[in-house]
C-alpha cells in the first residue's frame, strides 16, 4: 500500500508515519531524510545532491523523483510507502504519479490531516515552551510567527494537492487534532 500524508507544518504526520513504520512495516520516504541520506551515500545522485546543497539551491523535483525511484526499485517495503513532505506542488504530482505507473505501482491513499491554524500555532509553541521548561533543544522555527509563514507557504504551494486528489478519488480528510491514537485510529480506519 502506498500513501501520502498531507497537512500543514506540525499536523503530526511524522509522528504517524512513524506508527504506519511500526505496525504496518511501511517504509517513511520523507524528502528531508533521502536529501541528508544521499548527500552522504557517495553514489551519482548523492553527488548531484550534495553539489546542489552546498551551492545553497533548492534541489530539483527531477533528483527528488530520481530518489523516490531509487526507493521504490530496492525493494525494501513490503507494506509500502508513505510519501511524507513529497508531493509538495502539482508539478511533483504528476510526477509521482507517472514515476509509480513506470514501477508497477499505485497510490492507494492520500490522507489530509485537517487542523486549525489557531491550534496548530499554539500547539508549537507549547511544545517550544515545553521543551525549554525540559531542558531539550528547540527548533528555531517553533514560535508563532515563523509557524505562520511556514502555514502560508502549506497553503500556497500544497494546498492545491487536496483537490487534485479529491478529483482522482484517493482523498479522504481527518481531525489531525485528536490525541495521538485517535489519529491514529482515523488513518487505520482509511486503510482498511
Amino acid at each position: 500500500m502506498n500513501i501520502i500524508l498531507l497537512g500543514p507544518p506540525g499536523a503530526g504526520k511524522g509522528t504517524q508515519a512513524q506508527i504506519l513504520v511500526e505496525e504496518r512495516g511501511m517504509v517513511q520516504l520523507s524528502t528531508g531524510d533521502m536529501l541528508r541520506e544521499a548527500r552522504t551515500s557517495g553514489t551519482e545522485m548523492g553527488k548531484k545532491v550534495a553539489e546542489v546543497m552546498d551551492r545553497g539551491d533548492l534541489v530539483t523535483d527531477e533528483i527528488v523523483i530520481g530518489l523516490i525511484r531509487e526507493k521504490l526499485e530496492s525493494g525494501n517495503a513490503g507494506g509500502g510507502f508513505i510519501f511524507d513532505g513529497f508531493p509538495r506542488t502539482l508539478a511533483q504530482a504528476d510526477a509521482l504519479g507517472a514515476l509509480l505507473a513506470e514501477e508497477g505501482q499505485a497510490l492507494d491513499a492520500v490522507i489530509e490531516m485537517q487542523v486549525d491554524d489557531d491550534t496548530l500555532v499554539a500547539r508549537v509553541v507549547n511544545r517550544a515552551e515545553e521543551a525549554r521548561a525540559a531542558g531539550k533543544p528547540v527548533r528555531a522555527d517553533d514560535n508563532a510567527e515563523s509557524m505562520k509563514t511556514r502555514l502560508m507557504a502549506y497553503y500556497k504551494q500544497t494546498s492545491p494537492l487536496i483537490g487534485y486528489y479529491y478529483a482522482k478519488g484517493k482523498l479522504t480528510s481527518i481531525d489531525g487534532l485528536g490525541a495521538i491514537d485517535e489519529v491514529r485510529a482515523s488513518i487505520a480506519k482509511v486503510l482498511g
